[in-house]
């Protein structure tokens, strides 16, 4: 329960302040654990930091695995979004650690754990156009460039976290068909 109760705090405070300005001791407060637990828990905050990142290139690689599934692409797409607007819509922690995943991807820091977080979204987004060319020659998707298609579908949904985290109680969820309404075809 404990770590649970840091990573929860870590990715919010890094997610707010990002990695450099969120001490130690910020996290253990907002965990409402002390310093020694938390130092039972990791030797650092960069220890803690490539866990998240480590975690975070496991959720990825459950989503190539969904977008390599046997559905439909049309049904992948919308499984996809309305799990991610679900997440939206029920707490801050899917924004947060989409805001997190983003800082981890921009920073200098080589760690194998941002390596693998790397490797991991270039992979996902492969697959995603794999995915919406297939779509489009099924006749499910609309026609265009599926690369610049795709990174338009993660701009979005990059784009809604970080609303979310800027709007918080005022944030609306938009509908999946709002969302898709670029890429499916009616």
């Amino acid at each position: 329960m404990g770590s649970t109760l840091i990573h929860s705090a870590a990715i919010k405070l890094f997610a707010k302040k990002g990695f450099a300005a969120a001490s130690v001791k910020n996290i253990s407060d907002e965990a409402g654990i002390s310093i020694g637990l938390m130092y039972r828990h990791y030797k650092n905050k960069e220890d803690l930091f490539h866990e998240l990142v480590a975690y975070a290139a496991e959720g990825l690689g459950r989503i190539v695995e969904l977008f390599q599934s046997d559905g439909t692409p049309v049904e992948l797409i919308r499984q996809f979004t309305m799990e991610i607007l679900n997440a939206l819509n029920n707490d801050d922690e899917y924004a947060q650690f989409q805001m997190l995943m983003n800082q981890s991807l921009s920073m200098d820091d080589q760690s194998p754990q941002i390596k693998q977080l790397a490797k991991k979204s270039e992979e996902m987004l492969q697959q995603l156009i794999q995915l919406i060319e297939k779509g489009q020659k099924l006749g499910q998707f609309k026609q265009g460039n599926a690369k610049e298609m795709a990174y338009f579908y993660f701009s979005a949904i990059q784009g809604l976290a970080m609303m979310k985290i800027m709007k918080n109680e005022d944030f609306i969820t938009p509908s999946v068909e709002i969302v898709t309404s670029f890429l499916v075809e009616n």
